[in-house]
C-alpha cells in the first residue's frame, strides 16, 4: 500500500487531544491520525453529524472500549418493540405513533451496527485477529 503524507493544521486542543491518546496507547501521534481517518473516511457521507463526531472519536478508544464497543446492541426491550412494530406492519398499517417509533428504532439499530463495524475495523488496524464472529457476540 502506498503512503501519502499529509500536513494538517490542526487547532491546539485537537492536537493535545490525539497526543493523549498516543501516549495512553503507546503509539505514535501520526500513527493515531492515520488510524482516526481511515477509520472515519467509509462513513462520513451516510452518518448523521452526531454520528460522524462519536466515529471519530472512537480512534481514541483503548483497546478494552473499543471490545466494549463491538458488542453494543439494542437493549431486549428495543430489539423486542422493533421486532412487534414490524410484526405488525405486515398485517396492518402502524399509527402515526408507531411509525415515529420504529422509525426511531430502525435509526438507533443502523447507528449501533455503524459503532459495531467502527469498533471491528479499528481493532483490526490494531492488529487483532477479528475473524471469529463469537468475538462479538452482544453484551446484554
Amino acid at each position: 500500500m502506498s503512503v501519502q503524507s499529509v500536513t494538517l493544521n490542526l487547532p491546539e486542543t485537537v492536537y493535545e487531544q490525539i497526543q493523549r491518546a498516543a501516549v495512553k496507547t503507546k503509539r505514535r501521534v501520526d500513527e493515531i491520525m492515520a488510524e482516526a481517518v481511515a477509520a472515519v473516511a467509509p462513513v462520513m457521507d451516510s452518518a448523521s453529524k452526531n454520528l460522524r463526531s462519536v466515529l471519530a472519536q472512537m480512534a481514541y478508544l483503548n483497546d478494552a472500549a473499543l471490545w466494549q464497543a463491538a458488542r453494543a446492541t439494542m437493549t431486549v426491550e428495543q430489539r423486542e418493540r422493533l421486532q412487534y412494530l414490524h410484526d405488525k406492519q405486515q398485517r396492518e398499517k402502524l399509527t402515526t405513533d408507531e411509525q415515529t417509533d420504529e422509525q426511531a428504532l430502525v435509526s438507533l439499530y443502523r447507528e449501533t451496527l455503524l459503532i459495531r463495524a467502527q469498533a471491528a475495523v479499528i481493532l483490526k488496524m490494531r492488529g487483532y485477529n477479528i475473524a471469529d464472529p463469537e468475538q462479538f457476540a452482544p453484551i446484554e
